[in-house]
């Protein structure tokens, strides 16, 4: 089996002949090419030389294609911060107050410079490799993470705690569940095998498992339809230890759920069965970072 195939076959809930990875890379593969954050992210070219090189260096089955956690956001007039050897990020919002929702204007995701890097970066990569690797071409955030960063995560959390702001904050969420789900049929046109995105704001560190019911899944529900309806396997990020939502974010319908180390993986097995396919989860930090190459190989 190659790659491709093996994740492939994990998706379709067979056996591979080995156990795949696909590594989320992309700031370990700029460090490693020896490119700037800013060339990363306005060159597609070299997003698919960093890409390229890091998978054939490790031998990886899959490649994330990525590229920072704000181009939708910027996309939708969030302030972005772009600094040159670091990943873009915001701090501002673009939704003074909640009412302005009211006002906000359609986007044409296709006309944003960053998102088209983005895509022609997936692209190229999945035509270097063809059939070989699997080529996974997330799609930056989802509904309940763009809306946090348009109001900044503090007043994001204030207006759901206010009933009277509920209209409208479904309204916001409509609002950013197109921007995402634009973007997800953009990436099924670049050959991308998979499509996800991260909607980190809407885990436990953050919100109830009641109010991931009401805000984020309806939207995270309909971002997966998007994706099957193009024909694509979906996988869904949340930060934290998830492990009290896990049976809502198998409601999602994604075929996969990335998941952080910090999630019980008893529960992860118990919740998910063979239904959803389960990515993760080392330790980033305690293993990857801070571990020696024998602990790494021991958690492997």
């Amino acid at each position: 089996m190659n790659g491709c195939q093996r994740i492939k076959a994990v998706l379709n809930n067979e056996w591979p002949d080995k156990r795949p990875v696909m590594l989320h890379s992309f700031l370990m593969g700029i460090h490693e090419a020896g490119v700037t954050h800013a060339q990363y992210r306005s060159d597609p070219e070299t997003v698919a030389k960093v890409n390229v090189e890091f998978a054939e260096r490790y031998g990886v089955d899959g490649v994330l294609i990525d590229v920072d956690t704000v181009t939708l956001a910027g996309a939708v007039g969030v302030p972005v911060d772009y600094p040159e050897n670091d990943p873009a990020r915001s701090h501002k919002p673009c939704l003074m107050e909640l009412e302005e929702v009211d006002d906000l204007e359609p986007v044409d995701l296709a006309k944003d410079e960053r998102v088209q890097v983005w895509l022609e970066g997936t692209r190229l990569v999945k035509k270097h490799f063809g059939d070989e690797k699997f080529v996974r071409g997330n799609c930056d955030q989802s509904a309940f993470s763009i809306a946090s960063m348009m109001r900044t995560p503090n007043e994001w959390m204030m207006d759901l705690m206010v009933e009277e702001n509920h209209e409208r904050v479904h309204k916001l969420l409509d609002y950013c569940t197109d921007i995402t789900c634009q973007f997800i049929r953009l990436m099924a046109k670049t050959g991308a095998d998979m499509v996800s995105n991260g909607d980190s704001p809407a885990g436990p560190a953050m919100i109830s498992p009641a109010m991931y019911r009401e805000f984020a899944l309806p939207y995270e529900k309909k971002i997966v339809e998007t994706a099957h309806e193009c024909g694509l396997p979906y996988m869904l990020h949340i930060c934290g230890d998830t492990t009290s939502i896990l049976d809502a974010m198998k409601e999602t319908g994604a075929d996969s759920l990335e998941l952080d180390y910090g999630t019980n993986i008893q529960a992860v097995h118990d919740v998910l069965g063979h239904d959803v396919v389960f990515s993760g989860c080392l330790d980033p930090t305690g293993v990857l970072l801070q571990g020696t190459p024998e602990l790494v190989r021991e958690k492997e």
